[in-house]
């Protein structure tokens, strides 16, 4: 199951594996440290590293030191060349692209980020970002409740909409995959929302104002069915939705996790299945269809918050099977970075 793990230098909140073809193997995790005292200062790190779980590897390949970090996120994998964005405590939205070289003489393998750009979005905290599907644009949850829309354009950013969608920090903001035009915000004041980009500032398609007991910490669409969002919260359910009747859902599903969940993740190619962050209570992956949920599979390797997940995309081998697919998780104060990959039968 494991694969191997590491210790990095600050709380890790964060881990996303690279979505871009010959990259699969890429694993970036972000860090935030907050110095005390009376002037308070808010440090973090990306650390990269190379990842085969077919031959148990997690070597440690750069470190780029940086603000504190809140979320990074990869570029969608058909979207060009790879891109992580980094939203961070001083307010700022930083650009890396993802410069890779195979030598053919030796098995060495080089990627590297390197800043293309950054901005300073608000003197507000960056909580969380998220791109649209063409990777032309971001959207970014404020500790303020706003909501920016930054566009990158020829490795310039640019603010093209920013509003007060909440009244607390907004910890989730996510494009709809299908229709990009839409962007899903969540917050600590329990609202879950829906804006249309089409208008200026954006306008309100829908918030649901009752279902969510606490604040709403994740924001998953689907991307195999354009019907089905989920949610996390910190009142510890994962709930499922059909966008089509958020008022009174179609198939109101939900399932509690036993630990605030923190971050959903969809399998990249099997529908209805999502790994989970549940903070207090480790990880699950979760399956779900029609009115029900299930948990097939637990982790409970980390000592502290769980809050970072993701699934490695998987290359297929010369006989066109596909590789061990790994799992990477981290945790806050333990500081920990563990890959391992599932037990179960879960992909049948």
């Amino acid at each position: 199951m494991d694969v191997g793990h590491c210790i990095l230098d600050g709380n890790a909140d964060a881990v996303e594996f690279c979505p871009h073809d010959s990259f699969y193997n890429v694993l970036a995790a972000s860090t935030y440290v907050l110095q005390e005292g009376d002037r308070p200062t808010r440090s973090g790190c990306i650390t990269l590293f190379d990842v085969d779980a077919d031959v148990g590897r997690l070597e440690l390949i750069q470190k780029v030191e940086t603000a504190g970090i809140f979320d990074i996120k990869w570029s969608p994998g058909w979207s060009g060349r790879p891109l992580l964005a980094q939203a961070d405590a001083d307010g700022y939205v930083r650009i890396y692209s993802l410069q890779g070289s195979d030598s053919s003489d030796s098995e060495m393998r080089e990627n590297l980020l390197n800043e293309v750009c950054g901005k300073s979005i608000s003197s507000s905290m960056c909580l969380c970002i998220d791109w649209n599907p063409s990777a032309t644009s971001m959207a970014v949850g404020l500790s303020d409740g706003s909501v920016s829309i930054v566009s990158l354009d020829e490795s310039q950013l640019n603010i093209l909409q920013e509003w007060k969608a909440h009244e607390y920090e907004l910890w989730a903001a996510s494009f709809d995959i299908q229709q990009p035009m839409l962007v899903y915000t969540g917050s600590d004041d329990c609202k879950f929302c829906c804006w249309d980009l089409r208008d200026d500032p954006s306008k309100l398609v829908f918030q649901n104002t009752k279902t969510h007991k606490m604040g709403v910490c994740c924001i998953a669409k689907s991307p195999s069915d354009p019907n089905t969002l989920l949610t996390g919260s910190y009142d510890e359910s994962l709930r499922i939705w059909d966008v089509r009747s958020t008022s009174k859902p179609v198939n109101e599903v939900s399932i509690c996790l036993g630990g605030g969940v923190w971050r959903v993740k969809h399998h990249p190619f099997v529908s209805g299945l999502v790994l989970t962050a549940c903070m207090h209570n480790g990880f699950a992956i979760v399956k779900f269809g029609g009115d029900e949920a299930q948990v097939v599979e637990t982790y409970e390797k980390h000592g502290s918050l769980a809050y970072g997940a993701d699934w490695q995309r998987g290359d297929v081998d010369g006989g066109g099977r596909r590789k061990s697919q790994s799992i990477a998780t981290c945790s806050f104060y333990d500081r920990l970075v563990r890959v391992w990959t599932p037990q179960g039968d879960m992909f049948v």
